[in-house]
């Protein structure tokens, strides 16, 4: 039950941190509110997630409340973003709805192992498909 337990925690952290990288590429910076309100989840649940990611060392945040990826950080979040990405453009592309692409990339990227991905993105580079 632990493993479960700890597999779940990473796939969220993950997912924070994917979410962190996806909205500073959009805004000059990060907030709190900004997660919660992209994830619909509640602030105090999303400032428990910060201080755990803080803790870690995944992220700082300033006096202002802008959040920032650290290296460890930036490297799991684009992991899991390069990931995402190629697996609904491929799911797409095979002729799934680009929703539930989406959704089920959501779920196969953080449980997919790097050489399973290694070998889908050889397929999709092969096959005239994303070039990444």
């Amino acid at each position: 039950m632990k493993e479960g337990v700890f597999l779940k925690i990473q796939e969220s952290a993950e997912n924070y941190l994917e979410m962190i990288l996806m909205l500073g590429l959009r805004q000059p910076y990060v907030r709190s509110i900004d997660i919660a309100n992209e994830l619909g989840f509640s602030k105090p649940s999303v400032s428990v997630a910060m201080k755990n990611l803080r803790t870690q060392g995944h992220i700082l945040v300033d006096e202002n409340g802008h959040i920032t990826l650290t290296a460890s950080g930036r490297q799991i979040a684009e992991t899991i973003y390069e990931r995402h990405t190629a697996l609904s453009e491929w799911l797409s592309r095979l002729g799934v709805d680009k929703k539930t692409a989406a959704e089920d990339a959501c779920r196969i990227e953080h449980v997919i192992s790097a050489e399973s991905f290694a070998a889908i993105k050889r397929h999709i580079q092969n096959t005239n498909g994303i070039s990444r």
